[in-house]
C-alpha cells in the first residue's frame, strides 16, 4: 500500500453513493492490487487493505511527472478522469465495463479516450467496439466458502424444513424475482423439506412489484415457506450462501451476475438463466443447469432433480466450488489487472 500520495500508482474512485453490484466487485479486488501496486481508494464504501485518498491528497497529484492509473467502473469515474487529466493531473485512464448492452453516446464518447479497457466478458467486450482485455470477476473464496456443516447453518435460520433454495439481489423484474417465487409456487408443496428464500433490497420504487410477489406467495399458502429478508449485512449474506443447497440465478439481464460465482463458492447446486456471464462461468450440467431467462416452467425443470436428489446438488456444489477456486479467484483477476497496468506505467 503507498505510505503517501506521492507514491501511489493507482487510484480506485467509487464516486456512487449507493452500495451496487459495481462497488461490491470494485470493494473486493482493490485490496489484491494494493498488494501489487501502490494503490488508494477514493470515495464513498472504503474497503480493508487498501489506502484511502482524500480530495487534499488528490490535489497534491497535480503536474506531476510519474504517470498514474485511474480505473474507473462508471461514466462519472470517466468523466472525472478525463477532465483531471485535461487540468494536468499525470493519468493514465483504464475503464472496466460489465454492461451488455448498446451504449451510450457519451460512454462511447469517454471509452474512445480510454488508454485500456477492460471487459468482465467477452459479450460485454462485443458493446465495446474498441480493443479490449477479457478480466472476469473474481471472488473471495476464503470468505465464500461451503459451511463445516450445512444442515446446522440452515437450522440456525428457524426455517421450517432442511434445504434452502435461494435467489440474491434488488427484488424486482430486471433480477427475475417473479421467475423464482413462480416455479417455487409450484415446486415447494410437492418437497416439503426445502424453504426458498430471496435476500435482497426492496428499494421505494420496487415496493408495489414486491407486493405483488407477496400475494401470489399468500395465495400459495407458502408465507412461511418463501422468505424475502429484505437488505442485510454483507456478513449475513455470506452467511445465508452458507446454507443454501441451491442456488437460482433468475436475472433477466445482468453486466456479470457476481452471485453466479459466489454461490458457487460456497458449495450451492446452481441453476441459472443465460444472463450476465452465466455461459462463462457455469460448465452446463457439470458446475451448472443453463436455462433461458424468464422462463419460471424451465426453472421448475431444472430445479425439480437437484431438490428430488440433494446428494447430486451436493455433488453439483462441490464441481462449482473446484471450478471457481480454478478460474475466477480474486489474486487471478488482479494478476490480470496489473498485466493491464504494467505497460501504462
Amino acid at each position: 500500500m503507498a505510505k503517501t500520495p506521492g507514491d501511489l500508482d493507482v487510484i480506485v474512485p467509487n464516486l456512487h453513493r449507493r452500495y451496487s453490484g459495481v462497488t461490491a466487485t470494485n470493494r473486493m479486488v482493490a485490496p489484491r492490487l494494493a498488494k501489487l501496486y501502490r494503490a488508494a481508494w477514493f470515495g464513498s464504501d472504503a474497503p480493508e487493505g487498501i489506502s484511502r485518498l482524500s480530495v487534499g491528497d488528490l490535489l497534491k497529484l497535480w503536474r506531476r511527472k510519474r504517470p498514474l492509473i485511474w480505473h474507473a467502473r462508471r461514466n462519472n469515474e470517466m468523466i472525472a478522469g478525463v477532465v483531471l487529466r485535461a487540468l494536468g493531473w499525470p493519468f493514465k485512464l483504464v475503464f472496466t465495463s460489465a454492461a451488455q448492452r448498446r451504449h451510450s453516446w457519451i460512454t462511447r464518447w469517454l471509452i474512445r479516450r480510454m488508454d485500456a479497457i477492460i471487459a468482465t466478458s467477452d459479450i460485454s467486450a462485443s458493446f465495446l467496439k474498441v480493443k479490449a482485455t477479457v478480466i472476469p470477476h473474481g471472488v473471495d473464496t476464503d470468505v465464500y466458502a461451503p459451511p463445516i456443516d450445512r444442515a446446522a447453518a440452515f437450522a440456525e435460520s428457524g426455517l421450517p424444513g432442511r434445504y434452502a433454495i435461494g435467489c440474491f439481489g434488488r427484488v424486482r423484474a430486471q433480477k427475475g424475482t417473479d421467475v423464482f417465487v413462480d416455479a417455487m409456487c409450484r415446486l415447494l408443496p410437492r418437497y416439503p423439506d426445502f424453504t426458498a428464500v430471496i435476500v435482497g433490497q426492496v428499494t421505494p420504487e420496487q415496493t408495489p412489484f414486491a407486493n405483488d410477489l407477496r400475494k401470489r406467495i399468500e395465495a400459495a399458502g407458502l408465507q412461511s415457506r418463501i422468505v424475502i429478508t429484505g437488505e442485510l449485512p454483507i456478513e449475513a449474506v455470506q452467511r445465508w450462501y452458507q446454507r443454501l443447497t441451491i442456488y437460482a440465478f433468475t436475472s433477466r439481464n445482468e453486466g456479470f451476475g457476481l452471485t453466479l460465482i459466489e454461490a458457487m463458492a460456497a458449495g450451492s447446486a446452481l441453476v441459472a438463466a443465460r444472463a450476465g456471464a452465466a455461459e462463462l462461468v457455469v460448465e452446463d450440467g457439470v458446475t451448472g443447469v443453463l436455462i433461458p431467462t424468464g422462463d419460471a416452467d424451465a426453472l421448475a425443470a431444472a430445479v425439480e432433480p437437484l431438490m428430488r436428489d440433494v446428494a447430486a446438488a451436493t455433488a453439483m456444489g462441490e464441481r462449482g466450488r473446484t471450478r471457481v477456486l480454478a478460474k475466477f479467484s480474486l489474486d487471478a483477476e488482479a494478476a490480470r489487472i496489473g498485466e493491464v497496468y504494467r505497460p501504462l506505467l
